[in-house]
């Protein structure tokens, strides 16, 4: 490894500028890397992050090194030189890139730009920004820790914000950035059914609609919509018979079909609520799967042990049903859950927006700036006068993809009367964007693709007269397509597209590239369903295949698109943005091509397990990707599991855990407060007893010699598993001569020891309660019989972490330490008199 550059855990990272002083090895590394990517030091990429076994490098472009106090990294190629594979990651399009820090670490000590970097970071340090490695790796996360503190970054100077900062505003995703309402998400804290939580997701709660539960059972639902401002009521045959059935803009009908023993009744419930239903019904009912169905059959159905009645549907006799008996066809949006439109306006305008890549025009919303004049004149004043309604305007036209007209736009009044019509204010925001046209095109081609991806899922439906489609979508297919034919053939040109395993694979290839996902080569690609909308055209249309039985993929967390075998499989888990290691509820696997069903739910007899390295499907966008990330390269750092295949059962994994000494906060990793029984072991090889009385004077005494503190076994554990343990395999059992060491048996021992020093008091205290040994970790004394003492010590001083290792003479124990930021200190105590004087060891 250089001498140099910025050591973050087993990597080091330096700037191009310094190859030609790498030793051959590493050399060889980075030019053998730079081959295999077909990259060019200094044009493609200007810094290079080097595994320390070398097999691992990662040639990384930050366009601003130089310019930017923190340059924002652009793209890097990850190439394994053992098997000549290259993995390529842009973060052109990103909302939340990497960024860098301590950038100075990465030069030369002579660059005359260094002092400057240096200063920087000394500024950043002195206001606290470093204090939580793992938040600032990420742009967003940075932000939010500059605004609070006043400061923001000008060149490479913290400069503080003043009190007129108008350009200061929010930081952070916004709340829609994956399509979603988040405001709303305080509803799933009532516990609300599954029908009314899509309700929620697709943006119909928004208290501008009255919602009816027809069959509203205790009324949990209706109660808590009420709690959230939601008008609504329900009405219930057995619990709530005297309220009115009344008509209302959503009426949701939630699980009571499959209660009706009835064929009649089941039919009179579905149409009256219909009848209800001004705008929309949802409809929802039990699932058939492998170990629901249990009961007495009875009718259609089945008696339960409760002596009530369940008719188990297959999504497929669900549809068919509803369509029967509205003659109207259902939507599915989740398992066992369909909508049923009645304002078919309102049909067209959610099928459409539920394609739409939101996110996308929130991107290009980011990138828009004013445009920096030469000098301030009319029209700038203009603007910043009519700010927030060109702004609004402005971020209409990127929705759209077009020009909006008077309709599509609601205060074309107001931009009428300061600017004469909407054209003219249209002309006039273009003119103030910085970069106007190419960032409109990119609307204009997202909201193609948008509509692409639409009209591919509308060949498996009626074909509609273009005199019924919705007003907006009118306006599309003319501005995008020319006319409603050519709007058709582009969908089902898409949909064709869809069909070839190649088209497939290289779609899942750029998806993960732009971090959308993580791809098994020739085999899938894994993303959260969030991310379903950033896919590109033709994959969405593959997904969508697979969701015309299933329903809406938001209702599941996880989604993996299968590239060969026409199969997507969707996994559900208990709270899959909120916990490190989310446990799995549900797996549904669709099969394309038979548009079969497959349900597999998690619970008795099968334990739901978890989700390791949850890191590698989602990206730096999502909630707590950073504590994340850093959460798994933790664990995988332990070295105690094995997480191919599924990795360890939820049981295996906490006791391995608990027996490395740690346990899970929130998304850290934090060591145990438990105290181990004496004869757990301790490493591979030992228990803590014998680490605990393995000395003389122990056994002479007899004391218990007990560590009190739970980080003291912590400590001991860590000695065990990095020196002890690989000792023993290098060489064969040691013995021990000496371990820990309580204050009480220090006391006993008569020769001079320095247990402020020596850490083999580990991390207990003293009677004022600091540590005795500041230096803390965990130290031993051992020999190896039959072997120069000299050269158990150099071998530890070449290939293991120590702190501290003294060396007695060729037949006398070492003594070596270790702790959790080991300093490689090696020391000879010669004799010197009458005493013993630690000199250099090498």
């Amino acid at each position: 490894m250089p001498p140099f550059g910025k050591s973050v855990a087993r990597n080091v990272y330096f700037h191009v500028s310094l190859l030609d002083t790498l030793e051959p090895e590493s050399r060889d590394a980075v030019h053998a890397a730079g081959c295999i990517a077909q990259v060019r030091p200094g044009e493609d990429y200007n810094v290079v992050k080097l595994n320390r076994d070398k097999n691992g490098v990662s040639l990384l472009d930050y366009p601003g090194f130089f310019e930017e106090g923190f340059p924002v990294l652009r793209r890097y190629w990850t190439v394994d030189l053992e098997n000549h594979t290259v993995r390529f990651r842009t973060y052109e399009n990103s909302l939340n890139p990497p960024i860098l820090h301590r950038k100075e670490l990465l030069l030369p000590a002579s660059h005359p730009q260094r002092e400057m970097f240096e200063a920087l970071t000394s500024s950043a340090e002195q206001i606290g920004l470093f204090d939580d490695p793992c938040r600032i790796g990420f742009k967003q996360a940075w932000d939010i820790l500059l605004a609070p503190r006043g400061f923001k970054v000008a060149g490479h100077e913290l400069v503080p914000i003043g009190n007129d900062e108008s350009d200061i505003g929010g930081f952070g995703l916004p709340t829609d950035s994956f399509g979603i309402a988040r405001h709303l998400t305080a509803l799933t804290r009532y516990g609300f059914s599954a029908p009314i939580q899509t309700l929620a997701r697709f943006g119909f709660l928004d208290g501008s609609k009255t919602v009816f539960d027809y069959g509203c059972g205790r009324g949990d639902d209706v109660r808590g919509l009420r709690e959230n401002g939601i008008e609504a009521a329900g009405w219930d045959p057995y619990y709530a018979p005297e309220e009115t059935r009344r008509n209302a803009q959503i009426v949701n009908l939630g699980f009571v079909i499959n209660v009706i023993e009835d064929m009649e009744e089941r039919v009179e419930a579905l149409q009256g609520a219909f009848r209800l239903a001004e705008e929309l019904l949802v409809v929802s009912a039990m699932l058939a799967n492998p170990d629901a169905v249990r009961g007495t059959p009875y009718g259609d159905g089945i008696l339960t042990s409760r002596n009530t009645f369940q008719k188990y549907y297959t999504q497929g006799e669900l549809r068919a049903f509803i369509a029967e008996v509205l003659d109207e066809e259902p939507l599915s949006v989740g398992p066992g859950i369909f909508y049923v439109f009645k304002d078919k306006d309102a049909e067209q305008r959610f099928m459409v927006g539920r394609l739409e890549n939101r996110r996308n025009i929130l991107r290009l919303s980011h990138l828009s700036r004013p445009a920096k004049p030469a000098r301030i004149g009319k029209a700038e004043a203009k603007y910043e006068l009519h700010r927030e309604l060109l702004d609004s305007l402005w971020e209409n036209c990127l929705k759209l993809g077009r020009d909006p007209d008077r309709s599509e736009f609601p205060d074309s009044d107001a931009v009428a009367a300061h600017f004469g019509s909407l054209p003219a204010a249209v002309r006039f925001v273009k003119s103030r964007k910085e970069n106007a046209e190419a960032i409109l095109e990119q609307a204009r081609r997202s909201r193609i693709d948008d509509l692409r991806v639409y009209f591919a899922l509308w060949q498996f439906e009626k074909r509609k007269p273009y005199r019924h489609l919705e007003a907006r979508l009118q306006k599309d297919i003319k501005a995008f397509f020319g006319n409603y034919r050519a709007a058709l053939e582009s969908g089902r040109e898409l949909l064709f597209a869809a069909a070839s395993p190649e088209t497939i694979e290289q779609a899942c290839r750029e998806a993960a590239e732009q971090g959308i996902g993580r791809l098994e080569e020739g085999e899938s690609l894994q993303l959260p369903t969030r991310l379903v909308v950033q896919l590109p055209a033709v994959l969405r249309v593959y997904v969508g295949c697979g969701l015309l039985l299933y329903g809406d993929v938001s209702s599941a967390d996880l989604i993996k698109i299968h590239i060969r075998s026409g199969k997507l499989s969707l996994m559900s888990f208990d709270d899959f943005s909120g916990k490190p290691l989310p446990r799995l509820l549900q797996r549904v696997k669709i099969n394309l091509r038979t548009q079969g069903l497959d349900i597999f739910d998690y619970g008795e007899p099968y334990e739901p397990p978890y989700l390791y390295r949850k890191s590698r499907f989602i990206n730096e966008e999502f909630p707590n990707y950073a504590e994340q990330l850093a959460f798994d390269e933790m664990l995988e750092n332990l070295g105690v599991f094995d997480f191919s295949g599924y990795g360890p059962s939820p049981a295996e994994f906490h006791a391995r855990l608990e027996a490395a000494r740690w346990t899970i906060d929130g998304f850290r990793l934090v060591r145990s407060r438990s105290i181990p029984d004496l004869d757990d072991p301790c490493g591979r090889y030992f228990t803590y007893r014998q680490l605990i009385e393995c000395g003389e004077t122990q056994a002479r005494t007899g004391l218990p010699n007990r560590p009190k503190e739970p980080d003291s076994y912590s400590a001991l554990y860590d000695l065990a598993i990095n020196i002890l343990d690989p000792v023993i395999d290098y060489f064969g059992m040691i013995e021990l001569t000496y371990g820990f060491c309580s204050p009480e048996l220090g006391k006993q021992i008569p020769a001079r020891i320095a247990p402020e020093l020596d850490q083999r008091a580990a991390h207990e205290l003293n009677r004022k309660g600091k540590s005795i040994c500041p230096r803390l970790g965990a130290a031993a004394d051992f020999l190896v019989r039959d072997e120069d003492m000299a050269e158990v010590a150099r071998w530890i001083m070449a290939n293991l972490p120590y702190d501290r290792l003294y060396y007695y003479g060729s037949d006398k124990p070492v003594h070596v330490s270790y702790s959790e930021h080991p300093t490689g200190e090696a020391y000879e105590m010669r004799v010197v008199g009458r005493r013993r004087v630690p000199r250099v060891f090498g």
